[in-house]
């Protein structure tokens, strides 16, 4: 397609090694937390979610169900969910994808004849909390401290250019 990075393409290959299959006419009741890759060719009734602070990919394929909310980077679908599905990374929603719920992502990628029955919500960057900003310009007031034995006086040094 026009302008899209062929490096980026979401594949298992980063994951070698860190892949799990579900395979199909396997039935999982529970939640599933993984790390690397998952497969699913079968359903899993129950929430999936990779671990936090993973570059981790959830591919469901054409014959995959999943009944409960997914918390994955990166996921593919092509099979059934029914359940919110949240991506900080890339959604594929391939031709055969049938997603029951509301779908919050990044990037997002739909090919036609995919169905998604809810809303598709884009992730927002992180807004900062104005009180945890530190402007350096200020000079710290008298005012301020709570107790002068205890602070040193703040001392700013501009280094040489």
């Amino acid at each position: 397609m026009w302008g899209k990075d062929k490096t980026k393409k979401v594949d298992f290959d980063r994951h070698a090694g860190r892949t799990t299959m579900i395979a199909k006419g396997t039935v999982v009741n529970g939640d599933v937390h993984f790390e690397g890759g998952l497969l699913v060719e079968g359903t899993i009734k129950g929430n999936v979610r990779a671990a936090d602070g993973t570059d981790s990919l959830l591919r469901l394929s054409e014959a995959g169900n999943i009944e409960g909310e997914i918390h994955v980077p990166n996921v593919v679908i092509n099979g059934k969910v029914t359940g919110d599905v949240h991506s900080s990374g890339h959604v594929e929603l391939a031709a055969k994808a049938a997603v029951h719920g509301n779908v919050h992502y990044n990037l997002i990628e739909m090919v036609m004849g995919s169905q998604v029955n809810g809303a598709l919500v884009h992730a927002q960057p992180a807004k900062v909390d104005p009180a945890l900003t530190l402007d350096l310009n200020k000079s710290a007031r008298k005012d301020d401290r709570k107790d002068d034995k205890k602070l040193p006086p703040l001392e700013t040094k501009q280094s040489p250019a």
